[in-house]
């Protein structure tokens, strides 16, 4: 079999080093600004988009690559590769996914096999490596698609939010947690279910929910070798301190710090820390 090459969306925030490690192609998300366009990771940076949520007024919308944008990508890659896994953020959260599965359509030069990840951010990136490291080894399509199955079944992710407000006008959280969220002053963790942030908990302080986080992780874990990856937005400092005391309580068979795209920012706003992890058999 040729080669298989992987893309995936800047949804899944895979840290630079692995991306470049493991040939992965990630094609931006878009942020519409006040008339401009932003390719994610690209035109804006984190720091940049959090400096302007704090300071301005509007907020951003944001918008899945167009076809033309897969397109190109699936053209350029099937030069040199006679597979293409397209490995994408859940459908339930946008247009990504049913957008590359039609550029796929349009090409002939390659076989391209578009994946539901199932999940986001650094879950979804997860899956991605997962799929990259065994492409690299030189599995098959077939065995490929069960590791991918296989990390999908597995991850799970949990993040703390100093408020809900811009996943409320995203549209991913319902009205009531973001009333309880401003009302009671809280900091709740999140979590993922079938695509869609909801409440785990609520601690009333962001040293409860820093708290809160470890235990979930020890709860979860529970003793086994885990894959994890620390996630933050415009808080590196606690990121650094989560990533250290779960390097030191639990069997880590890789940790990352990872901060989140502009685009993944964009529907967090400032204040968000979490991890992804998956544990093995």
């Amino acid at each position: 079999m040729g080669k298989i090459a992987i893309v995936t969306d800047s949804a899944a925030n895979l840290p630079e080093e692995l991306i470049k490690e493991y040939g992965i192609t990630v094609v931006p998300i878009y942020l519409h600004w006040n008339g401009e366009d932003y390719r994610d990771g690209i035109d804006i940076t984190p720091s940049e988009l959090y400096k302007r949520l704090r300071e301005g007024k509007t907020l951003p919308k944001t918008s899945a690559p167009s076809v033309g944008d897969f397109l190109h990508t699936y053209l350029r890659l099937a030069e040199e590769a006679d597979v293409i896994l397209s490995i994408h953020l859940s459908p339930s959260l946008s247009a990504v996914y049913e957008t590359a599965r039609t550029a796929a359509e349009m090409v002939d030069t390659a076989e391209i096999y578009v994946v539901n990840s199932q999940t986001a951010a650094a879950a979804q990136g997860f899956v991605v490596l997962e799929a990259a490291r065994a492409a690299q080894r030189g599995a098959s399509v077939e065995e490929i698609m069960q590791r991918i199955e296989y990390v999908r079944s597995r991850v799970q992710l949990f993040a703390a939010l100093s408020t809900l407000k811009y996943l409320y006008f995203g549209g991913r959280i319902g009205l009531a947690a973001t009333l309880l969220g401003s009302a009671l002053q809280l900091t709740p963790i999140l979590y993922l279910r079938d695509g869609v942030a909801d409440v785990w908990s609520k601690p009333r302080t962001w040293k409860k929910a820093f708290r809160e986080l470890l235990r979930i992780a020890e709860q979860k874990i529970d003793g086994k070798r885990a894959h994890v990856m620390v996630m933050h937005a415009d808080v590196p400092g606690d990121a650094v301190r989560l990533y250290n005391e779960m390097k030191e309580r639990f069997d880590c068979a890789e940790i990352y710090i990872t901060e989140f795209t502009p685009v993944m920012g964009a529907h967090t706003g400032p204040g968000l820390l979490g991890f992804v992890f998956w544990c093995e058999d």
